[in-house]
């Protein structure tokens, strides 16, 4: 979305909390994470643990009336939509749009042609039992009321050799309503452009981005962008297993009949000129984490609602966790206190200095690769008091960790802790425990978490039991 020469976006962030990620640009291509729209998800209840499939699905962010405004799908409670002067907040609380199971993709329209304003939306047929089609509103221009009871303005089943057709965006371009939405799925679908003069239809529809013969599989479900410079572009994702959906930037035209031409010919392209705009310094959302004060920057989210004590603050530099007490302690997809971040290459090093600050048996802290598998290495303090370097993993269907690599003493009960990915998320983890770094374990193959790729997590935890489980601090997150 372009707002004067200033570029947003925002993302699913599904049950992890903050959601809503807010990146800003001023070229379409060097980004940077300023914030989030959501602190916390609701209702709170429901995601005081890990949801993977559950809370924030794809979000439109739009600018109108002298506003920001980010519409959602929740597909178990309905659509929710959020609103600030300013990108950087404070956002309103969530305002449910619209009650109901399986409504997702929701995405707004303010006309100023004609002064109304409209909400397009998708379903999901793992809670409303139907997919496929397009469900139109007009809605009052405060974004908190929809005007009508909602009509299919598209039926994908009616359209021969689609399905699947979900992510609408909405727009008002050449006398013509315009619903850019993709079909086929994530892996290997298409983007497809809808127009008709009336908001309601009928509307005629085209393919107008499809992986052709390049190796962008499943290129769709992205937004048009005109700068100030009048080029138009489009941002798409391509999903790519446990690196998750990666964005692409493709260079969009119009043919002479008024349709939208996007890469090259309808074909993505991987290599371009950037968009015309005055020069810009490289930049890339945050990544390295020196934690000061105890505190971790906005590239970070639990796996569920925080909650108070997780953290303690301090003077200085480092992120001191406590060790919840926990009887899922031994499976990292159950906690909601594990801090994640998204992986951040196709080829990287990750490493993150560790003190086992709990002297609480059973206690443990470290260094995971999490997805419907994981995989992790760190600190445990034994029954005897002696602490051990440990480093475990579980397939997706193991209900429970074991051993990757025998444990080994940690005499200091400190650690500086290493995982270099490489092509295809192969992981091999490292640690130092004052001997110099030393491999550890087999190559884990990271796994994509449903739909939102592999996760790198710092965790802490300890056995059930009464009062404090101690702390864990992390010192020096970076990635090379």
């Amino acid at each position: 979305m372009a707002v004067g020469d200033d570029f947003y976006l925002t993302a699913s962030s599904f049950g992890r909390a903050p959601g809503l990620p807010l990146l800003h640009s001023r070229d379409l291509v060097n980004w940077t994470l300023v914030g989030h729209a959501l602190e916390r998800l609701e209702p709170a209840a429901e995601f005081a643990a890990p949801r993977h499939d559950a809370g924030v699905w794809a979000p439109s962010l739009r600018h109108a009336d002298g506003r920001f405004w980010i519409f959602w799908g929740d597909p178990d409670h309905g659509i929710h939509q959020v609103s600030a002067e300013d990108i950087r907040g404070p956002w309103t609380a969530p305002h449910l749009l619209k009650a109901g199971k399986g409504l997702i993709d929701p995405c707004p329209l303010w006309d100023e042609e004609t002064g109304e304003a409209y909400l397009v939306h998708a379903w999901a047929k793992s809670r409303a039992g139907v997919k496929n089609r397009l469900t139109g509103h007009r809605m009052s221009r405060d974004g908190r009321t929809l005007l009508d009871e909602g009509t299919i303005v598209v039926d994908g089943d009616r359209v021969p050799g689609w399905f699947t057709l979900e992510g609408p965006k909405l727009y008002r371009h050449d006398g013509w309503f315009w619903i850019l939405a993709p079909a086929g799925g994530v892996e290997t679908g298409w983007q497809g452009a809808f127009r008709s003069r009336e908001f309601t239809g009928p509307y005629e529809e085209r393919i107008v981005l499809a992986q052709g013969g390049t190796d962008v599989n499943g290129p769709h479900q992205g937004g048009w962008v005109r700068t100030p410079a009048g080029e138009d572009w489009f941002l798409h994702f391509q999903a790519r297993g446990p690196y998750g959906r990666v964005v692409h930037l493709q260079p969009m035209a119009w043919d002479d009949d008024g349709w939208p031409v996007m890469g090259d010919r309808g074909e993505p392209v991987l290599r371009h000129r950037k968009p015309a705009a005055p020069p810009q310094p490289v930049a890339a959302p945050a990544t390295d984490d020196a934690f000061p004060g105890g505190r971790f920057g906005p590239q970070w989210q639990w796996t569920a609602n925080p909650r108070p004590g997780w953290t303690t603050g301090h003077g200085g530099d480092g992120l001191r966790l406590t060790c919840v007490r926990t009887g899922d302690a031994h499976d990292l997809r159950l906690l909601p206190h594990v801090l994640t971040q998204r992986l951040p290459a196709e080829t990287f090093t990750a490493e993150v200095g560790l003190v086992l600050e709990s002297t609480e048996p059973g206690a443990r802290a470290g260094l995971a690769v999490l997805g419907d598998a994981f995989s992790w290495i760190g600190l445990e303090r034994g029954a005897d008091g002696a602490v051990h370097l440990v480093h475990r993993f579980a397939e997706p269907v193991a209900e429970a960790e074991r051993d990757a690599a025998p444990p080994r003493p940690a005499p200091d009960g400190r650690v500086r802790l290493r995982v270099e990915v490489t092509a295809g998320a192969r992981c091999r983890f490292t640690a130092d425990t004052g001997d110099g770094p030393r491999p550890s374990g087999p190559v884990f193959a990271a796994t994509p978490w449903r739909w939102v790729g592999a996760l790198l997590g710092l965790f802490a935890a300890a056995p059930p039991g009464p009062g404090s489980g101690g702390t864990a601090e992390f010192t020096g997150f970076r990635i090379t």
